[in-house]
């Protein structure tokens, strides 16, 4: 459907961040208008080189300020959120951005009569131990009640150049003597390029997949903690060994590293308590093909792609000698 000639209007929430930027691309080479809708436009300028002039629009719009929220999707066809915190900082809580936020922005699609993309995780569920994934839950239960019809993603572990989980320990190697191999590394992920996500969404604002799913999106392989670790390590050209740390140690270590007034803790109790349980897709969205080989997108494999951006990490960069760690 077209308004004066004009493409169907994409808001997106959270559109300059990891998922957010790679969704609004995705968007922009199908050929929709996108309103941009983030907490600082002013730092969201670099999405702009990527579209025609006046495809993309940047608005201001913060998801615990209802008024702002209803603003940025007047006049959409279809709202994407691709709004999530790994941490808490300041007022920016799991439950007020993850829960509440998202609350906000499905009450103000149904509003305006658009379609709503959730990106959610895997793991989402409001009785979990983890305040992370109790967030996600609940949210995922209040959209499914105000709009049954929307389609919520699941993604695993995302990654991709601005990834915060293989740059993070790929940093980690680069400044720290070892790496933690949180609870042994036996939890499983099934880790997920952050471009079949985005196509992901792009389907869905197609209306090419099945409205009023839950889809878990999973890539091609199943890796345990300690595999991702390793590939991180083959990749970077870097020995370190891996300590094994019980959870309860990496999440005392968490908690105090939260008091630390940092931009990014390396690791949270709550991220720790995530690690408790297994990442990855489950048997029945499989069986029901609400995933991404199900509708029809094959996995991209890590290793196709986590070499072009940890190069940077090597000890001389694209020029490390391959064949020799350090």
């Amino acid at each position: 459907m077209t308004v004066n000639n004009l493409p169907p209007l994409v808001t997106v929430f959270g559109g300059s961040g990891f998922v957010g930027r790679h969704v609004v691309r995705s968007l922009i080479r199908r050929g929709y208008r996108v309103r941009v809708a983030v907490r600082r436009p002013d730092l969201a300028g670099f999405l702009q080189p990527t579209a025609y002039i006046g495809q993309i629009s940047l608005v201001q719009a913060n998801l615990r300020y209802r008024q702002s929220v209803d603003r940025a999707v007047e006049g959409a066809s279809h709202v994407v959120n691709c709004v999530g915190i790994l941490f808490e900082s300041g007022r920016n809580k799991f439950d007020a951005v993850q829960d509440f936020g998202a609350r906000a922005v499905a009450e103000a699609a149904r509003a305006a009569g658009a379609k709503l993309t959730h990106i959610s995780a895997i793991g989402a569920d409001p009785n979990s131990s983890s305040s992370y994934a109790r967030s996600k839950g609940r949210a995922e239960a209040a959209i499914m009640s105000l709009m049954p019809d929307a389609v919520i993603l699941r993604p695993s572990i995302v990654f991709g150049p601005e990834d915060s989980f293989f740059n993070k320990f790929a940093d980690m190697a680069r400044s720290f003597p070892a790496l933690p191999l949180i609870g042994g590394g036996k939890t499983r992920l099934q880790p997920v390029y952050v471009e079949d996500v985005a196509e992901t969404v792009g389907r869905s604002v197609d209306g090419t997949i099945a409205d009023g799913m839950v889809y878990e999106l999973g890539g091609g392989e199943v890796m345990t903690f300690r595999d991702c670790l390793e590939t991180v390590l083959r990749f970077t050209n870097r020995e370190r060994p891996l300590v094994s740390l019980p959870f309860g140690v990496a999440s005392m270590i968490g908690s105090l590293a939260s008091m630390v007034p940092l931009v990014s803790p390396p690791i949270t109790a709550d991220q720790v308590e995530l690690l408790k349980v297994d990442n990855v897709v489950s048997e029945n969205a499989v069986a029901e093909g609400r995933t991404l080989a199900g509708i029809g997108i094959h996995p991209t494999l890590v290793a196709s792609v986590l070499p072009s951006y940890l190069v940077r990490y090597r000890p001389q960069g694209q020029f490390t000698n391959s064949g020799k760690a350090a």
